[in-house]
Protein backbone atom coordinates (compact mmCIF):
# COMPACT_ATOMS: atom_id res chain seq x y z
CA UNK A 1 0.00 0.00 0.00
CA UNK A 2 1.09 3.40 -1.04
CA UNK A 3 1.56 5.16 2.77
CA UNK A 4 0.23 8.46 1.37
CA UNK A 5 -2.57 6.72 0.14
CA UNK A 6 -6.19 6.93 3.02
CA UNK A 7 -6.74 3.12 3.92
CA UNK A 8 -10.68 3.73 4.38
CA UNK A 9 -10.81 5.64 0.87
CA UNK A 10 -8.72 2.73 -0.72
CA UNK A 11 -11.39 -0.26 1.08
CA UNK A 12 -14.32 1.85 -0.20
CA UNK A 13 -12.93 2.05 -3.52
CA UNK A 14 -12.26 -1.47 -3.37
CA UNK A 15 -15.82 -2.61 -2.25
CA UNK A 16 -17.52 -0.23 -4.55
CA UNK A 17 -15.39 -2.13 -7.73
CA UNK A 18 -15.00 -5.37 -6.55
CA UNK A 19 -18.31 -6.22 -4.65
CA UNK A 20 -20.21 -4.08 -6.05
CA UNK A 21 -22.10 -2.69 -3.20
CA UNK A 22 -24.98 0.09 -3.06
CA UNK A 23 -24.72 3.65 -2.31
CA UNK A 24 -25.99 3.10 0.40
CA UNK A 25 -23.94 0.62 2.21
CA UNK A 26 -20.64 2.59 0.65
CA UNK A 27 -22.08 5.54 3.01
CA UNK A 28 -22.66 3.34 5.98
CA UNK A 29 -19.15 2.38 5.40
CA UNK A 30 -17.66 5.58 4.91
CA UNK A 31 -19.89 6.98 8.62
CA UNK A 32 -18.37 3.70 9.99
CA UNK A 33 -15.24 4.07 9.37
CA UNK A 34 -14.61 7.71 9.64
CA UNK A 35 -15.88 7.63 13.30
CA UNK A 36 -13.13 4.72 13.95
CA UNK A 37 -10.69 7.17 12.50
CA UNK A 38 -11.01 9.50 14.51
CA UNK A 39 -11.42 7.37 17.75
CA UNK A 40 -7.81 6.03 17.07
CA UNK A 41 -6.61 9.85 16.12
CA UNK A 42 -8.42 11.03 19.50
CA UNK A 43 -6.05 8.25 21.03
CA UNK A 44 -3.18 8.92 19.01
CA UNK A 45 -2.85 6.33 16.54
CA UNK A 46 -4.03 5.36 13.23
CA UNK A 47 -6.15 2.55 11.40
CA UNK A 48 -3.24 1.16 10.43
CA UNK A 49 -1.29 0.94 13.55
CA UNK A 50 -4.41 0.63 15.61
CA UNK A 51 -4.00 -2.85 18.29
CA UNK A 52 -6.84 -5.13 19.11
CA UNK A 53 -7.27 -3.43 22.35
CA UNK A 54 -8.26 -0.25 20.60
CA UNK A 55 -10.48 -1.84 18.46
CA UNK A 56 -12.18 -3.14 21.40
CA UNK A 57 -12.56 0.43 23.08
CA UNK A 58 -14.04 1.62 20.50
CA UNK A 59 -16.91 -0.70 20.62
CA UNK A 60 -16.91 -0.12 24.01
CA UNK A 61 -17.09 3.34 23.40
CA UNK A 62 -20.14 3.18 20.70
CA UNK A 63 -22.21 1.11 23.55
CA UNK A 64 -21.27 3.10 26.96
CA UNK A 65 -22.71 6.40 24.29
CA UNK A 66 -26.09 4.91 23.62
CA UNK A 67 -26.06 3.09 20.79
CA UNK A 68 -27.81 -0.34 20.09
CA UNK A 69 -26.17 -3.78 20.46
CA UNK A 70 -27.25 -4.37 16.63
CA UNK A 71 -25.24 -0.46 15.32
CA UNK A 72 -22.33 -2.13 17.85
CA UNK A 73 -22.64 -5.36 15.49
CA UNK A 74 -22.80 -2.93 12.44
CA UNK A 75 -19.45 -1.36 13.41
CA UNK A 76 -18.00 -4.27 14.04
CA UNK A 77 -19.10 -5.76 10.90
CA UNK A 78 -17.67 -2.66 9.28
CA UNK A 79 -14.61 -2.65 11.11
CA UNK A 80 -13.87 -6.08 10.75
CA UNK A 81 -14.60 -6.24 6.81
CA UNK A 82 -11.97 -2.78 6.67
CA UNK A 83 -8.94 -5.35 8.44
CA UNK A 84 -9.80 -8.14 6.39
CA UNK A 85 -9.11 -6.33 3.25
CA UNK A 86 -6.25 -4.37 4.36
CA UNK A 87 -4.38 -8.14 4.90
CA UNK A 88 -5.82 -10.07 2.23
CA UNK A 89 -5.28 -7.13 -0.76
CA UNK A 90 -2.72 -4.11 0.79
CA UNK A 91 -0.17 -6.25 2.71
CA UNK A 92 -1.28 -5.27 6.27
CA UNK A 93 0.71 -7.62 8.59
CA UNK A 94 -2.21 -8.36 11.29
CA UNK A 95 -5.14 -8.10 11.71
CA UNK A 96 -5.72 -6.53 14.83
CA UNK A 97 -10.15 -6.94 14.16
CA UNK A 98 -9.90 -10.56 14.02
CA UNK A 99 -10.20 -11.24 17.49
CA UNK A 100 -13.44 -8.95 18.18
CA UNK A 101 -16.29 -10.91 19.93
CA UNK A 102 -18.87 -11.72 18.07
CA UNK A 103 -22.37 -9.15 18.38
CA UNK A 104 -24.07 -11.93 20.43
CA UNK A 105 -20.89 -12.33 23.01
CA UNK A 106 -19.98 -9.00 22.91
CA UNK A 107 -20.42 -6.92 26.47
CA UNK A 108 -19.73 -3.46 27.42
CA UNK A 109 -16.67 -3.03 29.42
CA UNK A 110 -17.52 -2.36 32.58
CA UNK A 111 -17.12 1.57 34.17
CA UNK A 112 -14.84 1.80 37.55
CA UNK A 113 -12.80 3.86 39.40
CA UNK A 114 -9.49 4.82 39.99
CA UNK A 115 -7.73 4.18 43.18
CA UNK A 116 -7.50 8.03 44.13
CA UNK A 117 -11.18 8.52 42.89
CA UNK A 118 -12.14 5.30 45.42
CA UNK A 119 -10.19 6.97 48.57
CA UNK A 120 -11.82 10.31 47.92
CA UNK A 121 -15.49 8.91 47.61
CA UNK A 122 -14.48 6.41 50.97
CA UNK A 123 -13.57 9.52 52.91
CA UNK A 124 -16.65 11.26 51.58
CA UNK A 125 -19.49 10.57 54.68
CA UNK A 126 -19.17 12.55 58.01
CA UNK A 127 -17.77 9.94 60.28
CA UNK A 128 -18.68 11.60 63.34
CA UNK A 129 -22.10 12.05 62.59
CA UNK A 130 -25.10 9.08 62.88
CA UNK A 131 -25.64 8.58 59.40
CA UNK A 132 -22.37 9.37 58.27
CA UNK A 133 -20.59 6.68 60.10
CA UNK A 134 -23.18 4.59 58.36
CA UNK A 135 -22.57 5.27 55.43
CA UNK A 136 -18.74 5.31 55.49
CA UNK A 137 -18.94 1.52 56.71
CA UNK A 138 -21.49 0.64 53.92
CA UNK A 139 -19.21 2.25 51.63
CA UNK A 140 -16.06 0.58 52.69
CA UNK A 141 -17.70 -2.76 53.15
CA UNK A 142 -19.11 -2.32 49.55
CA UNK A 143 -15.61 -1.72 48.13
CA UNK A 144 -14.03 -4.11 50.28
CA UNK A 145 -15.76 -6.81 48.86
CA UNK A 146 -17.60 -6.31 45.89
CA UNK A 147 -20.91 -7.03 47.31
CA UNK A 148 -24.29 -6.18 44.82
CA UNK A 149 -26.23 -3.21 46.58
CA UNK A 150 -29.06 -5.78 46.88
CA UNK A 151 -26.40 -7.68 48.69
CA UNK A 152 -24.82 -4.90 51.00
CA UNK A 153 -28.44 -3.48 52.22
CA UNK A 154 -29.26 -7.22 53.44
CA UNK A 155 -25.94 -8.11 55.28
CA UNK A 156 -27.09 -9.22 58.88
CA UNK A 157 -25.54 -8.45 61.90
CA UNK A 158 -24.95 -12.08 62.54
CA UNK A 159 -23.26 -12.46 58.79
CA UNK A 160 -20.28 -10.73 59.61
CA UNK A 161 -17.38 -12.53 61.64
CA UNK A 162 -15.33 -9.52 63.07
CA UNK A 163 -12.46 -11.68 64.09
CA UNK A 164 -11.66 -14.15 60.90
CA UNK A 165 -12.61 -10.85 58.81
CA UNK A 166 -15.27 -12.79 56.84
CA UNK A 167 -18.95 -11.93 55.50
CA UNK A 168 -21.76 -14.22 54.93
CA UNK A 169 -24.06 -12.84 52.00
CA UNK A 170 -26.73 -14.81 50.06
CA UNK A 171 -26.51 -13.95 46.40
CA UNK A 172 -28.56 -14.84 42.80
CA UNK A 173 -29.86 -18.12 43.29
CA UNK A 174 -30.14 -18.50 47.52
CA UNK A 175 -26.39 -19.35 47.14
CA UNK A 176 -24.36 -18.57 50.17
CA UNK A 177 -21.31 -17.56 49.79
CA UNK A 178 -18.24 -15.94 52.12
CA UNK A 179 -16.56 -13.21 51.08
CA UNK A 180 -12.97 -11.68 52.78
CA UNK A 181 -13.06 -8.46 54.63
CA UNK A 182 -10.25 -6.12 54.72
CA UNK A 183 -9.51 -4.38 58.47
CA UNK A 184 -10.46 -0.61 57.10
CA UNK A 185 -14.05 -1.84 56.59
CA UNK A 186 -13.87 -3.67 59.75
CA UNK A 187 -12.76 -1.00 61.22
CA UNK A 188 -15.54 1.59 59.84
CA UNK A 189 -18.25 -1.03 60.90
CA UNK A 190 -16.89 -1.32 64.02
CA UNK A 191 -16.78 2.12 64.56
CA UNK A 192 -20.25 2.58 63.06
CA UNK A 193 -22.03 -0.28 65.52
CA UNK A 194 -20.20 0.45 68.88
CA UNK A 195 -21.49 4.25 68.78
CA UNK A 196 -24.22 5.04 66.33
CA UNK A 197 -26.06 2.05 65.27
CA UNK A 198 -28.35 2.22 68.42
CA UNK A 199 -28.67 6.00 68.64
CA UNK A 200 -29.93 5.69 64.56
CA UNK A 201 -32.44 2.36 65.71
CA UNK A 202 -33.84 4.67 69.21
CA UNK A 203 -35.01 1.50 71.11
CA UNK A 204 -35.78 -0.60 67.90
CA UNK A 205 -34.58 -3.85 67.27
CA UNK A 206 -33.49 -5.00 63.69
CA UNK A 207 -31.80 -8.38 62.48
CA UNK A 208 -30.00 -6.17 59.41
CA UNK A 209 -26.35 -4.53 59.95
CA UNK A 210 -27.21 -1.03 57.82
CA UNK A 211 -30.55 0.46 59.80
CA UNK A 212 -32.61 3.72 58.66
CA UNK A 213 -34.56 5.62 61.62
CA UNK A 214 -37.70 3.73 60.96
CA UNK A 215 -35.55 0.47 61.84
CA UNK A 216 -35.55 -1.14 58.73
CA UNK A 217 -32.95 -1.82 56.09
CA UNK A 218 -32.02 0.81 53.28
CA UNK A 219 -33.48 0.36 50.17
CA UNK A 220 -31.54 -0.18 46.64
CA UNK A 221 -33.51 3.59 45.36
CA UNK A 222 -31.96 5.23 49.00
CA UNK A 223 -28.30 3.52 48.30
CA UNK A 224 -28.24 4.67 44.93
CA UNK A 225 -29.29 8.46 46.04
CA UNK A 226 -26.37 8.28 49.07
CA UNK A 227 -23.75 6.97 46.34
CA UNK A 228 -23.88 9.67 43.82
CA UNK A 229 -24.18 12.58 46.51
CA UNK A 230 -20.76 11.07 48.29
CA UNK A 231 -19.36 11.29 44.59
CA UNK A 232 -20.31 15.01 43.97
CA UNK A 233 -19.26 15.91 47.70
CA UNK A 234 -15.78 13.99 46.29
CA UNK A 235 -15.79 15.95 43.42
CA UNK A 236 -15.66 12.96 41.24
CA UNK A 237 -17.14 14.18 37.42
CA UNK A 238 -18.57 10.33 37.10
CA UNK A 239 -22.05 9.37 37.85
CA UNK A 240 -21.15 6.73 40.52
CA UNK A 241 -23.39 3.68 41.04
CA UNK A 242 -23.21 1.49 43.29
CA UNK A 243 -22.11 -1.59 41.00
CA UNK A 244 -19.43 1.17 39.55
CA UNK A 245 -17.99 -0.18 42.95
CA UNK A 246 -17.82 -3.56 42.47
CA UNK A 247 -16.16 -3.13 39.03
CA UNK A 248 -13.69 -1.27 41.07
CA UNK A 249 -13.17 -3.95 43.74
CA UNK A 250 -12.38 -6.77 41.04
CA UNK A 251 -10.53 -4.46 38.59
CA UNK A 252 -8.08 -3.24 41.05
CA UNK A 253 -7.76 -7.17 42.80
CA UNK A 254 -6.63 -8.23 39.21
CA UNK A 255 -4.19 -5.45 39.08
CA UNK A 256 -2.74 -6.70 42.05
CA UNK A 257 -2.16 -10.41 41.12
CA UNK A 258 -6.00 -11.84 41.91
CA UNK A 259 -6.44 -14.92 40.03
CA UNK A 260 -9.50 -15.37 37.93
CA UNK A 261 -11.16 -18.14 39.86
CA UNK A 262 -10.55 -16.45 42.98
CA UNK A 263 -12.41 -13.59 42.11
CA UNK A 264 -15.30 -15.47 40.51
CA UNK A 265 -16.06 -16.80 43.83
CA UNK A 266 -15.51 -13.53 45.78
CA UNK A 267 -17.97 -11.90 43.02
CA UNK A 268 -20.54 -15.01 42.97
CA UNK A 269 -20.23 -15.15 39.23
CA UNK A 270 -21.95 -18.99 38.24
CA UNK A 271 -19.87 -18.87 35.03
CA UNK A 272 -16.24 -17.65 35.00
CA UNK A 273 -16.79 -15.90 31.37
CA UNK A 274 -19.15 -13.16 33.31
CA UNK A 275 -15.70 -12.49 35.32
CA UNK A 276 -13.49 -12.71 32.43
CA UNK A 277 -14.66 -9.10 31.30
CA UNK A 278 -12.28 -7.84 33.73
CA UNK A 279 -9.15 -9.12 31.90
CA UNK A 280 -10.54 -6.91 28.70
CA UNK A 281 -10.74 -3.85 31.31
CA UNK A 282 -7.11 -4.29 32.56
CA UNK A 283 -5.93 -5.27 28.81
CA UNK A 284 -7.23 -1.80 27.66
CA UNK A 285 -5.69 0.08 30.43
CA UNK A 286 -2.72 -1.91 29.72
CA UNK A 287 -2.35 -1.26 25.95
CA UNK A 288 -3.17 2.46 26.40
CA UNK A 289 -0.33 2.88 29.62
CA UNK A 290 2.10 1.09 26.34
CA UNK A 291 1.21 2.89 23.53
CA UNK A 292 1.36 6.41 25.84
CA UNK A 293 4.61 5.63 27.38
CA UNK A 294 6.36 3.40 25.79
CA UNK A 295 9.37 4.82 23.34
CA UNK A 296 8.59 2.42 20.85
CA UNK A 297 5.05 1.73 21.43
Amino acid sequence: MNAENDPIDEFLAFASAERGLSENSLAAYSSDLKRLRHFLQKRGTSVLEARDAHLFEFLDHLGQNGLSARSVARYRSSVRNLYRYLVNEAGLSRDPAARLPAPGTWKRLPKYLTSDQVDRLLNAPDRHSRLGSRDAAMLQLLYATGLRVSELIHVRTDALDTESGIVRTVGKGSKTRLVPVGREALDAVAAYTCSFRSAILKGRLSQYLFVTSRGSAMTRQAFWKLIRKYGLTAGISVRITPHMLRHSFATHLLDRGADLRSLQLMLGHADISTTEIYTHVRRSRMRKIYDQFHPRG
